[in-house]
């Protein structure tokens, strides 16, 4: 993860490449990484066919490719399993939805790093 620094007390709890659908379209194929305090979305390219960038979120991927969630913005953590997909759901305080898809692995330690503070 390059061009983010942690804050002071901020620990890093695990890192995954995963795909992200935010809350203003497209799909991209990055690295999550979740700290106690934040989840730190590296995207590396655009995935879906059609989706375009629409920064119109707060937390839309800046120039650097980042998308950057406060654990505290985050209302509740849900997963949504199928056989072709396992996706954890996470609903902001300000009426967002994220998305973070792992395909067919299993999502469940990625919703535990989301869920864990310290």
């Amino acid at each position: 993860m390059a061009n983010i620094d942690f804050e002071q007390g901020e620990n890093k709890i695990d890192t995954w490449t995963i795909l992200y659908v935010p809350p203003f379209g497209g799909k991209y194929n990055g690295k999550l990484t979740v700290t106690n305090k934040r989840l730190i979305y590296e995207a590396k390219y655009e995935a879906s066919i059609l989706g375009t960038i629409e920064a119109t979120s707060a937390y839309a991927p800046n120039s650097l490719g980042y998308s950057i969630l406060p654990k505290e913005d985050i209302l509740t953590v849900e997963t949504a399993k199928n056989f072709l997909s396992k996706k954890v759901i996470l609903s902001m305080k300000n009426g967002e939805k994220h998305v973070f898809d792992y395909g067919m692995l299993n999502i469940d330690k990625v919703a535990a790093a989301i869920n864990q503070k310290s």
